[in-house]
């Protein structure tokens, strides 16, 4: 792994802050943004329809970057040689929030899935209560874990 990520640290760090901007970022974006400017739309069945197909795009563009991410945050760990540092405790939390955020992703990715299928039967109730975890809870706890997330990278580069 040294080796890897010797051959260009610039561009692994490039690819790790880029992965977490457009990670955080995606999410920042559809929550506070997409997420608001759907409750303008009167038609609850148009509604639900916009906001699969919204969470779709979202996991095809943020899902490739969660790969990206987790591979140059283990080229950087191993590279730049942090295990073996008094700084590996916050390696540890680092490491910890990305697993928390990673394992929200995939029951965010879950229930998108599980809603539609329910959309696609008709059942609109099953739907919303899929959905409605994302909004409300999902999606804002992993923003407020990757900016942790982000203040532990940056804490870490001032060593």
């Amino acid at each position: 792994m040294k080796e890897l990520f010797l051959l260009s640290p610039s561009l692994v760090i490039f690819l790790h802050v880029l992965s977490a901007i457009i990670w955080i970022g995606g999410m920042i974006a559809v929550r506070f943004a997409v997420h608001y400017s759907m409750q303008n739309i009167a038609e609850p069945k148009i509604k639900i329809e916009r906001t699969l197909e919204n969470l779709q795009r979202f996991f095809n563009i943020v899902l490739p970057f969660i790969v990206i991410l987790l591979f140059t945050a283990l080229l950087l760990i191993f590279g730049i040689g942090f295990k073996e540092t008094p700084l590996n405790k916050f390696i540890h939390i680092k490491e910890g929030v990305w697993v928390i955020m990673t394992l929200i992703f995939i029951t965010v990715y879950i229930k998108r899935n599980k809603a539609q299928k329910a959309y696609e039967l008709g059942d609109m109730i099953t739907t919303k209560a899929q959905l409605i975890p994302i909004a409300q809870y999902l999606i804002p706890i992993n923003i407020v874990l990757g900016l942790i997330a982000v203040y532990l990278g940056v804490t870490l580069r001032g060593f």
